[in-house]
């Protein structure tokens, strides 16, 4: 039992090394992703055609809670959309 407990601890000890490196890289792709799908969903109000507005529409609720911080990484300092304010 101790011999596999130490093999856990030898794995998880060389998965921590391998992912240290990646964790920002990681989550700066992850932000970006986020960004994207944030600004494809919106662009309906921004004055971007969005073929898929219909479905997106249910998950405007949902994005609101990230707009701010969003609009912010983005250099606006106010929001974009005129229909409602987060600031």
């Amino acid at each position: 039992m101790d011999y596999i407990n130490n093999i856990k601890k030898i794995f998880q000890w060389y998965d921590e090394i391998l992912s240290v490196q990646h964790r920002a890289e990681v989550a700066r792709e992850l932000r970006n992703e986020d960004d994207l799908f944030l600004l494809l969903c919106l662009s309906e109000t921004l004055g971007l055609p969005n073929p898929a507005f219909y479905y997106t529409l249910e998950l405007y609720p949902y994005m609101m809670e990230k707009f701010h911080d969003w609009h912010l990484r983005m250099g606006m300092e106010k929001s974009p959309l005129s229909g409602f304010r987060c600031c």
